[in-house]
């Protein structure tokens, strides 16, 4: 599978399958996009994430049933419902005049109660704030990771990219596999994302699947935003955990550190 998989346009209304959870990546990944009063069932017998990019949709899972209105997913901390096998089903209906929203299956035997996570739940993290000159910081948030669902198969979380900054960064990388999936703001906008040694040009609607060991740093061109999905596969055995990962590449790791003299700092005759 190429490490890239082009949109090549706006998704399709309806559900577009991304990957497979056969495959490398060892997700189901894939984009929903309904229109108002158009729903979609799910009654796969997996671990589910079900992750709302825009729109106002109700979720209903068992006995549980909530409607969330998130108008774009730039300004708007996430909502996203995740659940176990023993879930019987979880349907999404679309309120507004459309709505996208972001599912996630992967193999999981353990059974754990439905969390809905909503946006009071997820702040944004500015990472790498006060180091690197701001030239990496960026909005993070972290949905649910083993610290806070170690029952589950699957990571969950979102990155927004400033203009004319890096995410992701520095350069790491982990034996797990994990996926990142564009939106660029305006739509017309794209990013750069690295995989390994190779460097792709992203564009809204992209997805890049980042293989075991490949290092990921992303980067946004002046006069756009990046946000973008990612989604982690732990491996049996082998979860994404801190400390464990990620692992930084050590020769760039001076680069965090807050005061490091750069180049250029005197330029002028400051």
């Amino acid at each position: 599978m190429s490490d890239i998989i082009r949109a090549g346009g706006p998704h399709a209304f309806g559900y577009t399958e991304i990957t497979q959870r056969s495959g490398d990546m060892q997700m189901d990944f894939g984009v929903l996009r309904l229109r108002y009063g158009e729903s979609f069932h799910d009654e796969y017998k997996l671990e589910r994430a079900f992750l709302l990019v825009y729109g106002r949709v109700c979720f209903k899972w068992d006995d549980g049933e909530h409607t969330e209105y998130r108008e774009n997913c730039f300004d708007v901390p996430p909502t996203a419902l995740h659940v176990s096998k023993g879930t019987k089903g979880v349907t999404v209906i679309c309120l507004s005049e459309e709505c996208e929203v972001n599912v996630l299956r992967t193999e999981n035997e353990r059974e754990f109660p439905a969390k809905l996570y909503l946006p009071q739940d997820t702040p944004d993290e500015f990472r790498g704030a006060g180091t690197m000159h701001e030239t990496s910081t960026r909005i993070v948030r972290t949905i649910f990771d083993y610290r806070n669902a170690p029952y589950a198969n699957l990571v969950l979380g979102e990155v927004i990219g400033f203009p004319g900054k890096w995410s992701s960064y520095p350069p790491h990388h982990h034996p797990q596999p994990e996926i990142y999936y564009y939106k660029n703001r305006p739509e017309n906008g794209f990013g750069y994302a690295e995989v390994g040694d190779t460097v792709y040009k992203v564009h809204h609607g992209d997805t890049v699947c980042i293989p075991a060991g490949k290092t990921h740093p992303q980067c946004t061109p002046p006069g756009y935003a990046l946000w973008y999905l990612w989604a982690i596969r732990h491996l049996e055995g082998c979860p994404y955990a801190q400390p464990d990962y990620p692992i930084f590449l050590e020769e760039h790791l001076w680069v965090q550190r807050k005061d490091e003299p750069y180049w250029g700092d005197n330029l002028g005759g400051n």
